[in-house]
């Protein structure tokens, strides 16, 4: 397979994540909308804005096992059929319970595509060259998440009339391509052999693989760091920001540096240390703008100094996030035969720090009456991203 015809097939497998990450975040987008209309409590809304990353710690091992098995094409299909399904399912919902369910069945479908891309990446290109591709998997969805708030929210809702018809007119498009996607994948993406079954000693292999890799375990720690960083600051940087002095609508539009570097370093990073053979080096230099960025933002008032610790709190945090999804196929023991598997042994490792570190700011600040506590700690991850990078063989 030509390089030109394997990024073509990564761009429209990418179009899966775009419309995963859109109907995701359609949700969050007008939240504060549904929490008035099925009469939410700030409890209940808490919990479905979070129900998605939390499927992953109990289900991402599982869910890899089964990409690993069953293939990228066919898992990247019927993961957005699921995610299509919960979507319209959403929009018909009558209270909490019912959104509740419906965004939990989104989050089963949308592991299928987290760990379904890496799969794919790592069957259509070398080891050592998967970070490019990594990366424009990652910056389609960041667009489906952009394209839920700039577009989603303010233009396509209005435009049919609130948040349930754009809840079903987003299923709808999404189910319909997954079918595309179907025709794709059966006439033009190549499934990785493997020997592997659903039985249970073949299944206990795999896991025994992925759980006893140290090397492994290390792209866990990265995982945990980048997680909670992108989700702590996501959460709560307007709030820190405010409580500085700075207007809400100055501290949303500074807060969207935070996204902008991200993207930059998504974009930028993993292409540079595939060029130079320097994953390595990446993932340290990485590990270091997190706690350098995030030390910046926590010691420093409102000023070029805060605006330039955002920023590389930024491009840290996006390169390691296609670095962990690149680096498992090239570790000795996993390869393309089990990338489902490690890549969702990074997600359920994560996901925990995904979850954990939005909480653990808002719980430190409780406890202590200032966010540099929160934001120290979050420092400390960087560090540990660095100590682990420094060990990695890659």
């Amino acid at each position: 397979m030509t390089t030109r015809r394997a990024y073509g097939l990564t761009l429209l497998a990418a179009l899966t994540y775009t419309s995963l990450m859109f109907c995701w975040f359609t949700l969050p987008a007008y939240l504060p909308t549904i929490r008035q209309e099925l009469a939410l409590t700030g409890t209940q809304a808490g919990l479905v804005a979070g129900a998605v990353p939390l499927v992953y710690i109990p289900l991402a091992l599982v869910s890899g096992l089964v990409v690993d098995r069953v293939g990228a094409g066919r898992s990247l299909s019927v993961g957005l059929a699921i995610v299509a399904v919960a979507q319209m399912a959403r929009s018909v919902a009558g209270g909490f319970p019912s959104l509740l369910a419906a965004t939990l069945l989104l989050g089963v479908g949308a592991t299928a595509i987290t760990f379904g891309l890496p799969k794919l990446v790592s069957t259509l290109f070398p080891a050592g060259e998967t970070g490019a591709a990594s990366s424009l998997y990652l910056l389609c969805a960041s667009a489906g998440t952009a394209g839920a708030f700039s577009v989603g929210r303010p233009i396509l809702g209005p435009a049919l009339g609130g948040w349930r018809p754009l809840f079903l007119a987003s299923g709808a498009v999404a189910l319909g391509y997954a079918f595309v996607w179907v025709l794709v994948a059966r006439t033009a993406v190549p499934e990785a052999e493997t020997d592997s079954g659903f039985e249970l000693a073949s299944l206990t292999a795999d896991l025994r693989a992925i759980l006893s890799n140290p090397a492994l375990r290390l792209v866990v720690v990265l995982g945990v760091v980048y997680l909670s960083v992108l989700h702590g600051l996501q959460g709560w940087l307007p709030t820190i920001l405010e409580s500085r002095g700075m207007a809400s609508g100055t501290a949303g539009q500074t807060a969207t540096l935070l996204v902008v570097a991200n993207a930059a370093g998504i974009l930028t990073i993993p292409v540079l240390a595939d060029r130079y053979d320097a994953r390595r080096v990446a993932v340290v230099c990485c590990g270091a703008a997190v706690a350098v960025g995030v030390a910046t933002i926590a010691r420093t008032g409102v000023g070029v100094a805060l605006l330039a610790g955002i920023v590389c709190t930024g491009l840290g945090v996006g390169g390691l996030s296609p670095l962990v999804r690149a680096i498992p196929p090239e570790l000795d023991g996993i390869g393309p035969r089990l990338t489902g598997v490690a890549v969702g042994f990074v997600f359920a490792g994560g996901e925990v720090g995904g979850f954990g570190g939005p909480v653990v700011i808002g719980a430190l600040y409780d406890a202590t009456g200032t966010y540099a506590t929160g934001l120290g700690l979050l420092c400390l991850g960087g560090l540990a991203a660095v100590a682990a990078g420094t060990r990695l063989d890659v």
